[in-house]
């Protein structure tokens, strides 16, 4: 009989030991504790280690990939490009973050990218356009990259303690926290970071000027900056408009803002407005996209096309012009309403010592000087430390030199080769590191000629040590050392300005062009609040208007498109708009709600329409307590583009109605007693406030209220003739005959 087959038994369940303390407690804390505990680190690394730049023009990813090709050789200019990918990889070392992110910080430091007024890196390949959003850089395994030549005055005497190292994020090499850079590179090329609640923008300047002035400030610290300085310089060219005062704020205080335009030309043969630097704020596409939107729009009708022609010449932007358009006068308008002209928010905000700080130009390259100084002290007392212990060895050497046979004889009778070294300092007198020094000498070497020849260099050294102690000593020379470097700097890497600049006399006043087109328009208002605006044309091929059931046309106006209106509503404001703003419109249509068209308040309905064109005449508001104001329309004009205004009239009393005059004119009033009288508007003042109370027109009965305002027509005025009055206020007359005053309401 066959076994029964065992099944497998199952293993038994791990358990777990593991504690985590505090798992699955809730633990009250105010938000206060929470935030400082939580956020405020990562806030403080943002701004200290990621964002801002320091002193040495670098933000620590910049640093990080420049020191990483330098230690690859890639400064050596017989060293072959290298492929990105690999410099990328190398740059993790340093950087813990992903391999794109420290790509696209390369793009920006290449030539090919031209986002730099000098740029650090030599490229091969396609890296994209600073000026376009649209040409990206190609992968990092395609592209090629080297040091520039500039690169060597970031890295000058590195190895020699100028800076300091620490250790980088897994402690396996060391790498500086500040570049040792013999020019001031914080200010040559253009840094922009965001940070937690700050953010820095800083403009870049002609390496000549900036080298100039640093120099002039270190002689004199009263120099004036602008006199050097002439101002910003970027990397696309362009114009920047030269406004002395607000050139001398950005200096001193480091904030400001600086009007930058484009460069073009005009091609008379094609009638077409050629462009080929813009300023550094926008991009190509960004240009394109607003003059598109503009001639769609109707506010730019000079223009028949744009194209992008950028090519392997480099930017170019082709307009082509509408016949008999001046190319000036349309650049001036394209100035106005596009990013042609532009400005750039300047905000210096460098990290000195750890610490965050917006400066002037005149404070930066303080800071500046007084880092360099550190540099060169601290290469200073390297080289001297080297030439001391050089000189230390070499009066060895001149002891031996007194006894050459005796130093044989030491060494080749001592036993033991530990006893050299302590023998060789008893015989000569001479230290333990002088002994070693003369011990490893190779016995080809033992020989007259030979340390003759080393200790020529005594005399030299002792003079070098000499000076190199009075540079140490003495603050002057320290600087007329980083001076001679500045003008080494220019001499070697200084070129001419791209930006130019523009002055108020360039500028020409052209005011605000109303690009509306203008033709005839009927204007309907209905009681429910609807509005329509229909061309002449469409209203004799129309019939009859749709309206809601139970509404009715209660106003209408002959205007134009360009004519703007005033709507008046029941909670005492005024809403501004133009015949313009609304769709031409057929009989057939509702039209437009007035109150959604303008964004009303709730429960907020329409009263009255006034329409104008030049904010003549005036607008009588009639109120239930028998008061009348005569507003000039003046008062609802303003000079900036304001929709809403509040207290357009008095809310004291419920409004009856409102007329608008062109000149004093009669009025009828009704009130709810059957009295009646005419007056004209002549005898009341205008009020300077639009929300004043009025004055007393018609003097009511007890309990009786006005009911009705109406301007009398030429028709009528012999028969209501009998209802006028000499002064008002006055109680009117009865009026039975006229019947019932609603007919006569508006």
């Amino acid at each position: 009989m066959p076994r029964k087959k065992e099944s497998p038994k199952k293993p038994a369940a791990f358990k777990h030991e593991a504690y985590i303390e505090g798992s699955g407690s809730i633990v009250d804390e105010t938000i206060t504790d929470t935030l400082k505990k939580n956020y405020m680190p990562y806030a403080m690394s943002v701004i200290i280690s990621r964002a801002l730049p320091e002193i040495d023009g670098f933000k620590p990813s910049h640093r990080k990939l420049l020191y990483m090709m330098y230690k690859n050789g890639l400064l050596n200019p017989d060293k072959e490009r290298s492929k990105s990918a690999n410099v990328v990889g190398a740059t993790m070392k340093l950087n813990p973050h992903g391999d794109q992110s420290i790509y696209e910080t390369m793009v920006r430091l290449t030539r090919g990218n031209e986002a730099l007024l000098h740029p650090y890196v030599d490229s091969k390949g396609t890296f994209g356009k600073q000026y376009s959003s649209s040409m990206k850089a190609a992968a990092s395994r395609y592209t090629e990259v080297k040091l520039e030549r500039i690169c060597a005055e970031l890295f000058r005497d590195i190895e020699k303690d100028t800076v300091d190292f620490v250790p980088n994020y897994d402690n396996t090499m060391k790498e500086p926290t500040l570049l040792p850079t013999t020019f001031p590179t914080v200010l040559v090329n253009a840094n922009t970071g965001i940070a937690v609640s700050m953010a820095s923008n800083v403009c870049p300047f002609n390496l000549t000027e900036i080298c100039e002035t640093t120099i002039a400030l270190m002689k004199n610290p009263e120099h004036d900056i602008i006199s050097t300085l002439k101002g910003p310089d970027f990397p696309g060219g362009g114009f920047l408009f030269y406004d002395e005062a607000e050139l001398n704020k950005v200096y001193e205080t480091g904030r400001g803002s600086i009007k930058l335009r484009c460069k073009y030309s005009f091609d008379k043969a094609s009638n077409c407005i050629e462009v080929t630097e813009i300023p550094y704020t926008t991009t190509v596409e960004a240009i394109i996209a607003k003059v598109v939107d503009l001639v769609k729009s109707g506010k730019l009708r000079e223009v028949s096309y744009i194209r992008d022609e950028t090519g392997i010449d480099g930017l170019k932007i082709a307009i082509d012009l509408k016949r008999n358009t001046d190319p000036d006068a349309l650049m001036q308008k394209l100035y106005r309403l596009t990013t042609l002209q532009d400005s750039y928010p300047c905000n210096f905000n460098i990290l000195i010592a750890g610490t965050p700080k917006v400066m002037g130009v005149r404070e930066i390259l303080t800071e500046w000087t007084a880092f360099r100084e550190e540099c060169v002290k601290r290469r200073t007392y390297y080289d001297l430390q080297k030439k001391k212990e050089k000189l230390h060895l070499l009066e060895a050497l001149a002891k031996i030199l007194l006894d050459i046979d005796k130093a044989i004889k030491i060494i080749r009778e001592t036993e033991n080769e530990a006893d050299v070294v302590p023998n060789l300092m008893i015989g000569f007198g001479i230290d333990e590191v002088q002994a070693e020094y003369v011990a490893e000498i190779k016995l080809r070497n033992i020989n007259k000629e030979y340390i003759l020849r080393r200790i020529e260099d005594v005399d030299q050294l002792k003079k070098d040590i000499a000076e190199m102690e009075d540079i140490l000593g003495d603050k002057k020379k320290i600087r007329a050392v980083i001076i001679k470097e500045l003008k080494d700097v220019v001499k070697n890497y200084g070129q001419p300005r791209r930006t130019q600049f523009y002055y108020i006399t360039d500028v020409e006043e052209v005011g605000e062009i109303d690009d509306t087109p203008d033709y005839p328009v009927h204007l309907f208002i209905t009681n429910s609040g609807y509005f329509k605006k229909i061309t002449p044309q469409s209203l004799r091929m129309s019939g009859e208007q749709k309206l809601k059931d139970g509404d009715y046309v209660s106003q209408t106006f002959e205007a134009s498109n360009k004519t703007e209106l005033i709507f008046f509503t029941s909670n005492a404001q005024a809403y501004k708009s133009k015949a313009s703003a609304f769709e031409d419109s057929k009989a057939s249509v509702m039209g437009d709600y007035i109150p959604a068209k303008l964004g009303f308040d709730e429960g907020e309905s329409l009263k009255y329409v006034v329409t104008t064109a030049d904010y003549s005449g005036y607008i009588v508001f009639f109120f239930e307590n028998g008061k009348a104001a005569k507003i000039p329309l003046k008062a609802y004009e303003t000079k900036t583009n304001r929709k809403k205004l509040a207290k357009a009239f008095s809310d004291k009393s419920p409004l009856i109605a409102a007329v608008f005059t062109a000149e004093d004119s009669d009025i009828l009033l009704r009130t709810s007693s059957g009295h009646a009288l005419v007056f004209n508007t002549g005898m009341i003042l205008p009020k300077a406030t639009r929300d004043s109370q009025g004055v007393q027109v018609i003097n009511l009965r007890k309990k009786a209220v006005l009911e009705a305002a109406s301007l009398v027509a030429e028709e009528n005025a012999a028969e209501l003739e009998k209802y006028r009055v000499k002064s008002v206020p006055s109680a009117g007359k009865p009026a039975k005959e006229l019947g019932d005053s609603n007919q006569l309401s508006f």
